[in-house]
């Protein structure tokens, strides 16, 4: 019986820790920012906005942005990796999908995409940096 005490024990001070060590963000302020973080498109902007080059254990990211009074309607990749056959690949499955979600949550709040770890990174901090470029 004192062997599952100690257990018990030592695994919620393990998980105090953890959720201790895990940091907290206040919501933003309504109109700031998108939901969950990244700058949404600016409010009844028109244009196109290319982001960042952004380097990538596979090769440079890089997207263009097409806003229609305020709403992203278009992202493009300008550069992608493509060192090889596989980063090509890579690439081709997964741009797709995350310019879907992009395209649908109007931010670069999106989730990577799986098996494309370092490309998914390099694309939202690409289209975030075309994000603020929109608003001047």
């Amino acid at each position: 019986m004192r062997r599952v005490v100690i257990t018990s024990a030592v695994t919620l001070v393990a998980l105090v820790t953890v959720l201790a060590a895990k940091p907290h963000r206040p919501p933003d302020a309504p109109g700031t920012r998108a939901a969950g973080g990244g700058t949404a498109p600016a409010a009844g902007r028109t244009g196109v906005f290319t982001g960042d080059v952004v380097p990538t254990e596979y090769g440079p990211v890089q997207l263009r942005i097409t806003l229609t009074k305020g709403r992203l309607t278009r992202v493009e990749a300008v550069r992608l990796p493509d060192g090889n056959a596989r980063d090509r690949k890579i690439a081709a499955s997964a741009v797709p999908q995350l310019t879907r979600e992009a395209l649908a949550a109007q931010s670069a709040r999106i989730d990577a995409v799986s098996g494309a770890t370092y490309t998914s990174d390099g694309y939202i901090s690409s289209l975030q940096s075309a994000l603020d470029r929109s608003h001047g």
